[in-house]
């Protein structure tokens, strides 16, 4: 089996300016990192410039595996259009490899047909776009009960009936996974895996909320562990990225040192 490798999504230190959060990557040996369009007073938010950003990421030696995210891609209409545009044209400037596609997670467009039809009319327009710059669509279904696309499956389904194998991949993200109680696995669709764990004991799977999402650890109630090492049994070998969104994470004083431990726990766990 190969060994472990990691990632770094900008949300798991969201304070840290860009340059810091490179250098925070680095420090813990991490050369596989994701920023985000969604940080306020950071780039991509701030006008930094892709040019600018690409630097950056040389000077560090690190690579961005990805920008983090369009948001409600699979309402596509002319507007959306527009935005994918302006950030697929971003990624490829900075040197991102790909760009993370998170559908609307509002209640809306929900039902059986409609959400497919949406679903494989975003990726037909997404596919010449992404193609030419040379980038992959990283699909990421989510677990909320809400959200118009909750399966990985019917992704997969959407992405070959659009012939989109060569351009499209799924994140595999463990909390949306154990939300959404979908039991199958696609490594071979499964471009990047993103970690986080829940610890509260007292809230209910249903209620579970991207503010509960803390590093992993042994008390962790979504089965990382499990998930990451049946993923990598059935042949996936890409990084893992951390992905936290409790306030309780991005509070740390010493950012380094409980990645380090979530870092330790999961090696000693697999």
């Amino acid at each position: 089996m190969p060994s472990l490798t990691f990632a770094l999504n900008h949300m798991t230190a969201p304070a840290l300016t860009l340059d810091a959060f490179f250098a925070l990557s680095v420090s813990l040996g991490i050369r596989a990192v994701e920023i985000r369009n969604d940080l306020a007073g950071n780039a991509i938010l701030d006008g930094t410039t892709p040019e600018a950003v690409a630097a950056l990421a040389e000077r560090h030696g690190v690579t961005i595996i990805s920008i983090n995210a369009l948001q409600r891609f699979n309402e596509w209409s002319p507007a959306r259009a527009g935005e994918a545009g302006a950030l697929i044209d971003y990624a490829a400037a900075c040197g991102a490899h790909a760009l993370v596609l998170v559908p609307k997670n509002d209640g809306t467009g929900q039902a059986d047909g409609e959400r497919q039809a949406n679903l494989r009319e975003a990726l037909t327009a997404l596919k010449p776009m992404l193609d030419a710059a040379g980038l992959i669509g990283l699909v990421e279904p989510l677990g909320f009960e809400i959200c118009s696309l909750r399966s990985k499956r019917e992704a997969v389904e959407a992405i070959q009936a659009i012939g989109g194998e060569e351009t499209f991949r799924l994140v595999h993200d463990t909390f949306h996974h154990h939300l959404a109680g979908e039991q199958a696995l696609f490594p071979e669709f499964t471009g990047l895996v993103h970690i986080s764990g829940v610890e509260d004991p007292a809230i209910a799977v249903s209620d579970m909320l991207d503010d509960h999402r803390v590093l992993v650890g042994p008390a962790d109630r979504l089965a990382n562990i499990d998930q990451i090492r049946a993923l990598r049994t059935a042949g996936y070998d890409g990084p893992l990225s951390f992905e936290p969104f409790s306030p309780a994470v991005h509070a740390a004083i010493d950012p380094a040192a409980a990645i380090t431990e979530s870092i330790g726990h999961i090696r000693a766990a697999l």
